[in-house]
Order: structure tokens, then sequence, then C-alpha cells
């Protein structure tokens, strides 16, 4: 005997959702149970990672005290102070021949807001004047912008200050392709050192005096490395986030790159560069949206070591401005995740047949530099957060243990706080 009417219908709606259920559980809950436990052990990776980038730099920093000045040679330039005096002072009786070529470059692209503060605050800087070159490297398209640019870098020159206004015919490359055009001119190839801040940094007079002696005295240093300070982090709740994760990639990322591995990823600014580690390391390449971390792993295949000089001991930071709109902080935030993950695509090879570095920076940079922080950690905020533990609620078979869904992420903000400097 058949059910008919309202009864039918119920008794469909059953059989519809005794085979969802049979679906659910054959099909969708061991694959979900397998990301699951994949995202586990990612969990784990990335907390032990965490603990043994802050372990090391705290025991690095504080209890063995290898801190940059106690670590390389360090001693300010002839008749100058490291706190930077006023430029007669720091030329001295000697001249400036003492002091090595130095070229600051910054890259621009329709910087209307913050051109005028960068090309001054890099023309403040104290070194001879004879020995320092700036070098202003637009890549505007507005007509209108690249005029004012091209009139504050005439007016600067009108004070003597050795200032070059550079234009490209097309934006091939970018800010990689811009640096790499920068660094051909027969000036720039005389320089011993380059000094790079994106159009939006402010360095303080006396960051030359305060990073150049130590690629002065340590031969085997290709680059110096400082802080950045953030101007406008307190405008809104997205600005004070960016600042903590900023200051907590400072303070333990770079600094227990720089004591334990002497490397670390270049950010691309406010850091000081030696010219010939860049020829050596095949100069700018545009092949990735992340060409100041693909510069600083060939030079370290080459064997040269970093230095980063943010500690509280030797502080060396420079202002800048974050993003302030989400969009603004997506774009950033999309470039430098896939960038770097492209990166190791084209070079995890490279890295393993290098005979510069050693076992134990191949392993470094394979699997911590590369795998766990730029290949792990962007898949696992994006699948185990927004994918699997919503969709665990919706498939009872599925049960994600409290130690990966509440302990691991505990620990490793517990971690990220306490180590923040501030």
């Amino acid at each position: 005997m058949e059910l008919e009417g309202p009864w039918a219908r119920v008794l469909h709606l059953h059989d519809a959702c005794e085979w969802g259920r049979a679906v659910r559980a054959r099909a969708v809950a061991p694959a979900l149970e397998a990301a699951a436990w994949a995202c586990l052990a990612m969990s784990v990776m990335l907390v032990l990672e965490v603990c043994y980038m802050s372990v090391s730099s705290f025991v690095a920093v504080n209890l063995l005290r290898r801190t940059p000045q106690r670590r390389y040679s360090w001693e300010p330039m002839p008749s100058g102070t490291a706190r930077g005096d006023d430029e007669e002072a720091a030329v001295g009786d000697g001249g400036g021949e003492a002091y090595p070529m130095v070229l600051v470059q910054i890259p621009m692209y329709n910087e209307r807001e913050v051109y005028k503060i960068s090309i001054g605050a890099a023309c403040a800087l104290t070194w001879p004047p004879d020995r320092i070159i700036i070098q202003v490297l637009d890549d505007s398209t507005d007509p209108f912008i690249k005029e004012l640019v091209e009139f504050e870098c005439k007016d600067w020159a009108s004070k003597k200050i050795n200032i070059k206004y550079e234009i490209r015919e097309s934006r091939k490359g970018y800010k990689a392709g811009a640096l790499k055009k920068g660094m051909e001119h027969s000036y720039a190839q005389e320089c011993d050192f380059v000094a790079i801040f994106d159009a939006d940094f402010q360095p303080d007079p006396d960051f030359l005096l305060r990073t150049i002696p130590f690629l002065v005295h340590n031969p085997k240093i290709a680059l110096v490395q400082t802080r950045w300070e953030f101007v406008n982090y307190n405008i809104c709740l997205l600005t004070r986030i960016q600042k903590m994760s900023l200051d907590y990639h400072f303070k333990v990322e770079q600094e227990s790159g720089s004591s334990v591995h002497a490397f670390f990823g270049f950010n691309g600014t406010a850091g000081v560069w030696r010219v010939s580690a860049i020829g050596e390391a095949g100069g700018w390449k545009d092949r990735t949206t992340v060409e100041d971390m693909d510069l600083a792993v060939r030079a370290s295949l080459k064997g040269w070591q970093f230095l980063y000089v943010g500690d509280i001991r030797f502080f060396v930071q420079v202002k800048s401005e974050l993003p302030s709109t989400f969009k603004a902080y997506r774009h950033q935030q999309h470039r430098w995740t896939c960038g770097a993950a492209n990166l190791f695509r084209k070079m995890a090879g490279d890295i393993v047949i290098s005979k510069g570095a050693t076992v134990w920076k191949k392993l470094h940079l394979l699997y911590s530099f590369f795998f766990v922080r730029r290949v792990i950690a962007p898949i696992l905020t994006f699948l185990f957060y927004c994918v699997v533990i919503p969709l665990s609620v919706m498939v009872p078979e599925v049960s994600i243990p409290a130690w990966g869904m509440f302990y691991i992420p505990t620990a490793i903000t517990i971690m990220t706080a306490i180590r923040n400097p501030w």
C-alpha cells in the first residue's frame, strides 16, 4: 500500500535526508577529516616554528648578548659620531675622502602626498655632500605629479644637493625594473653602498652614520636592515593590528634570522646594500612581486651575511606609513604572500644545488624561511579557520581536538604578544 498526500511527501523528505546523511558520512566526512588532520599537522609545524624563532631571538640577544655591536666591528666615521653631528662636523678636517660613496635610491609611483617628505628626508641625511648621490626614480604615470617631483628635485639641486631625477620610457619590471635601471647609470656604479627608501619612508639624518660603519668594517656583510616606525598606526583598528604584526616580524623574525643565521628577507626599504653584493647576486630581477626577497636569497646563497640593527640597544628605525584601507592592505598582503610562494617555486632547486650555502642554511631557507612561513602559514590561516572549522560544525562525524582548535592558536597568540616590543 502506497502512502498518498502529505504522508508521501514526508516519506520522500525522510528518504532524502537519509541519503544526504549517507553521502555526508561516506564522502564529505572523510575528506573533511583528512583536511582537519592536515591542518592540525600544519598547526604543529607553525607553533614549533614560532617557538623556535621566539626562543632563539630571546636567547641570542637577551641572554648571549649577540647584539650587532658585539658581533661585528663598528666605529664611527672619521671626525663624526654615531648619533649624527652637523655636516661640517661629520666631514671633519680630513674632508670627505674618508667616506665611501653612497647612493640613495627613492623609487616613486604617483606619490603626490609624500614625495616632498621623502625627498626632503633623503636630502637631509648627514653625509659629505661630495660623497652622496640622491637618486629619485620616478615611474609616475600622471604628468602633473611628474612635474611636481621634478620641480622638487630641481629645487634641492639649486641648494647644492647632488640629486638626480630619473625616469623611464616604460614601467617594465615595476619597482625592480626601476631599481635595476637606476643602478645602470655610470655615477651609480661608482658608489660603494646604496640605501633604498620607499616614497613613504623618512630616514633620520643620522641614518647613514649609524648603518654604513657596519658595512665599512665588516666586508662580509651585504645588507644592513633597519626597523620601521609607523607614523599612522593609531588611525584605526586595521593599522593597529598591522603594527603588532610587523613589530613582531622585526623583533622576532628579523632578529632571530640575523642573530642565528645572518640571513633574513630584505624588507625592500630602509636598508643599505653593498653594491658589489648586488652585482654578485645577479642584480635586481622582476620575475616575482617580491624582488627584495629574491635578491636577498640569491645574495645569501653567494655567502653574504645580513645584519638587522633594530634591537633596543642599537636602535635604528625609519618612519613609514601603513595601509589604512582594507583595499590597500589586501593588495599588499596578496603581493607579499603570492610573491613569496612563487619565489619558493622558482628558487627551491637553486637552493638545493647551491655551493655557497651550508647544509644548515639550506635547511633553514627551504623549511623554515619558505615552506613554513610563506606556504604553510597562509594556507593554514585560510583553510583551517575559514573552511575546515566552519564546515565541521555542519558535519557531526568530524571532531576537531581542542588542542588544535584552541590551545595552539592561543599559544601562538601569547608568544606573539609577549615578544612584541611594545
